[in-house]
């Protein structure tokens, strides 16, 4: 969470995230690859599909690198009554894909999922196997 590459991707997401912009406002996110050679961290960026919801459930792969974790946010206003936290559909979405998923909300940064990737860097590119 602490690493300059992930806290530049936080930030540029919650630009984009529009959160001063109430009819434009909405949830951006992507995933944190590792390089297993270097330990060189990298981020790619999701599609935008719904104001409040975001599927980060299918990785792009990068040769030579396996996701270490993902983000998104939460820009709607807690002031307007909604959840900066993780919901049910996170935790449980975090949990099946075995990566932390940090989520950037107007009260700061909240995480979902294990702390770090399941079964460490093997078995594969894209999500660890369950």
């Amino acid at each position: 969470m602490n690493h300059p590459v992930v806290q530049q991707a936080l930030d540029q997401a919650w630009y984009d995230s529009r959160v001063d912009e109430p009819l434009r406002r909405h949830e951006e996110g992507g995933w944190i690859y590792m390089d297993t050679q270097t330990g060189q961290l990298t981020i790619e960026r999701s599609q935008i599909f719904f104001s409040a919801a975001i599927d980060l459930s299918s990785p792009p792969i990068v040769n030579g690198s396996v996701v270490v974790g993902k983000f998104h946010t939460h820009p709607h206003p807690t002031a307007d009554g909604w959840n900066p936290g993780p919901s049910s559909a996170d935790q449980a979405i975090d949990a099946r894909h075995g990566v932390p998923d940090l989520i950037r909300a107007d009260d700061g940064i909240h995480l979902s999922g294990p702390l770090s990737r399941r079964g460490g860097p093997g078995g594969g590119p894209g999500f660890p196997p369950q």
